[in-house]
């Protein structure tokens, strides 16, 4: 596959400084803006899976007429923390 270029963009000197700034060695200001691209890209498909996964169980909800209370999702959720929190301290 060939390689295509995308359109030039203008920024505001600084922003360009703070770029070249976080270089790494070796690393062309192309490279971090592509990089950069490529993970806006990848954090808006999960976005959009994540809502998309959202709808679906809510109408899945809906039709089947079977809801979870918030209290017991956030109580499981804060179960799940503690141990997380526990597991890390023993990890040390």
């Amino acid at each position: 596959m060939k390689a295509s270029t995308l359109p030039s963009i203008r920024v505001l000197p600084e922003l360009r400084q703070a770029a070249e700034a976080v270089l790494k060695p070796g690393e062309t200001l192309s490279a971090l803006i592509e990089e950069a691209l490529k993970q806006s890209i990848a954090l808006r498909q999960a976005q959009r899976e994540f809502i998309a996964r959202g709808l679906a169980s809510a109408t899945t909800a809906r039709q089947s007429d079977s809801y979870i209370a918030s209290d017991a999702v956030l109580d499981k959720l804060e179960q799940r923390l503690q141990h997380a929190k526990t597991a890390h301290k023993g990890a040390r």
